[in-house]
């Protein structure tokens, strides 16, 4: 038998979480299925970072995020939105993803998989997806990017102690990373594209990172690329045949682990299920920009999913607001099919 509910909302992030708060003060009948743990993302974030912005610009439904520090930690914006779950008695269903949606009769129709259990059906007036833009890694499509000693994720440094380890990417990420592990005691190689590092590394971490580049204490190589990553090593090559002309040198490098922190993009497999337009160029659903809704009637978007491959431009300090937005979209039109 399946679940009757006004709204279903996939995701457990700030973005779903602050959608479910709205949803339960609308008094809609609702409920959040997380594939993961509550806020998967921020669990693969580096243990100890430190997020760019002041703690109030990561609150939902109202719940002050109090921090002593001007910038919060990971840790803790994770208590904090188990704490907002428990103040708002949030109905979540964590590790139950959903394996199937379909619109058939004005409805939508969707299965998830609990656990160590059967799996469970869902009937649904509107679907809010919320799954955020953290678990598909840009991949570069090179020999080798799956090996064991490769990751596009990064979380502490200790286990490169005294090794070497080479991170491509040239923004936050991989600068942040560079100094953690440079001053964990790893040799670190940076592997950059472009000219130069990003613009839009912290305001604190550019000067460090540059300073180490400088000093020769972090190595970096700018215009170059991967192009194979084979047990304990890398093979680089010049950028392209615009920045660097001679495409024919290549060079081998040491590498006893590979960072690739190259960005990540939208995952759009639920949405294509449902038959939801995806513009194809940059990967980013189809939707309406004031209500978040998709080419899909009464399917809708909330936080960095409506972003595709341009993920970066939406963070939680701009997506916490989709939920509310989309929720009292969602309440109107339920309104008025009761009058």
């Amino acid at each position: 038998m399946s679940i009757s509910l006004d709204v279903l909302i996939v995701g457990g992030g700030p973005a779903g979480l602050a959608a479910a708060i709205a949803a339960r003060q609308h008094g809609l009948r609702y409920q959040v299925l997380e594939k993961g743990a509550l806020v998967n993302s921020l669990l693969r974030y580096p243990t100890h970072m430190v997020f760019f912005t002041t703690p109030e610009l990561l609150e939902i439904g109202g719940l002050p995020f109090v921090s002593p520090f001007e910038k919060p930690t990971r840790q803790e914006a994770l208590r904090y939105y188990r704490r907002v779950t428990d103040a708002f008695e949030l109905q979540v269903a964590q590790y139950e993803p959903v394996i199937g949606l379909t619109a058939r009769d004005g409805v939508f129709h969707l299965r998830s998989q609990r656990p160590h259990a059967a799996h469970r059906d869902w009937i649904a007036s509107a679907v809010v997806i919320a799954t955020g833009a953290y678990d598909v890694p840009n991949e570069l499509g090179i020999p080798g990017e799956h090996l064991p000693h490769v990751s596009h994720y990064y979380l502490e440094p200790h286990a490169y102690y005294r090794r070497r380890v080479v991170i491509v990417g040239g923004k936050n990420s991989a600068a942040e990373a560079a100094l953690d592990l440079y001053r964990a005691g790893a040799s670190v190689l940076i592997v950059h594209r472009r000219p130069a590092l990003g613009e839009s590394i912290k305001y604190w971490v550019k000067p460090d990172i540059e300073n180490r580049i400088k000093e020769g204490t972090i190595e970096a190589r700018f215009l170059t690329r991967v192009i194979e990553i084979r047990p304990g090593e890398v093979v680089l090559a010049p950028a392209d045949s615009d920045l660097s002309p001679d495409l024919g040198v290549q060079t081998v490098e040491p590498a006893d682990g590979v960072l690739l922190l190259t960005g990540y993009r939208s995952d759009t497999t639920l949405l294509r299920m449902a038959g939801a337009a995806i513009e194809e160029t940059q990967g980013a659903p189809v939707h309406d920009p004031e209500t978040f809704e998709t080419t899909v009637p009464n399917l809708f978007l909330a936080g960095a999913v409506v972003a595709g491959r341009q993920s970066g431009r939406i963070f939680i300090e701009n997506g916490r607001f989709h939920g509310r937005v989309v929720i009292e979209e969602i309440a109107k039109r339920l309104l008025r099919a009761t009058v």
